[in-house]
């Protein structure tokens, strides 16, 4: 283990065994305390923050959940925390990418006007994100109350998936593939 403390002090003290000994249970107790401190700390910002995710959603007003994960508890937070103020396309946007990794796009285009709506897509994920209740919860919470919100995911289509090998196919997630509708012709139906 290298020695920090005993190059501080004085020559005479480098030779002796008992301050040798000294300084490093000093050191030990030194890193310690910097560990606790900088675990503190952490609780003081959303992503790195465990301990005290609790604390954060009472503040927030926010249903305490220590069933959920904690990537999807710290995305609740920052999505109420991104939700404060007026609502524009972008604050949408934040509060989306809270939840997700991936790119996300809000639309509001003219169709979209008309019908009251605006439609959140999903550009780089695949399939539905796991925390897609909360993050549909928050998007209620903020949104104004006359405008219907619709998710877009993206899923692999036909083309893509018989591009791949079947040990591909077979790493991927059920929830990559796009889900299946049946069509319904005439009061029937097919793909049954």
């Amino acid at each position: 283990m290298e020695q920090k403390l005993m190059p501080h002090l004085p020559g005479y003290y480098r030779k002796s065994k008992v301050m040798k000994n000294i300084m490093i249970a000093e050191e030990k107790e030194l890193e310690q305390l910097i560990q606790r401190i900088q675990e503190n700390i952490n609780q003081f910002f959303i992503d790195t923050a465990d301990k005290n995710l609790e604390r954060w959603e009472k503040d927030l007003g926010i249903p305490i959940s220590n069933e959920k994960d904690t990537r999807s508890r710290r995305s609740v937070i920052k999505s109420k925390l991104r939700g404060i103020g007026t609502v524009t396309v972008k604050l949408l946007e934040n509060v989306a990418q809270s939840y997700e990794k991936g790119k996300i796009e809000v639309i509001e285009n003219e169709e979209c006007i008309v019908n009251n709506k605006f439609i959140i897509k999903f550009i780089d994920t695949l399939g539905a994100p796991p925390n897609l209740e909360d993050l549909k919860n928050a998007i209620e919470e903020i949104k104004p109350a006359h405008l219907i919100v619709e998710y877009e995911f993206k899923y692999l289509i036909i083309n893509q998936v018989q591009k791949l090998t079947i040990n591909e196919i077979q790493k991927r997630r059920l929830t990559d593939f796009s889900p299946f509708v049946p069509i319904i012709l005439g009061g029937g139906s097919i793909g049954n």
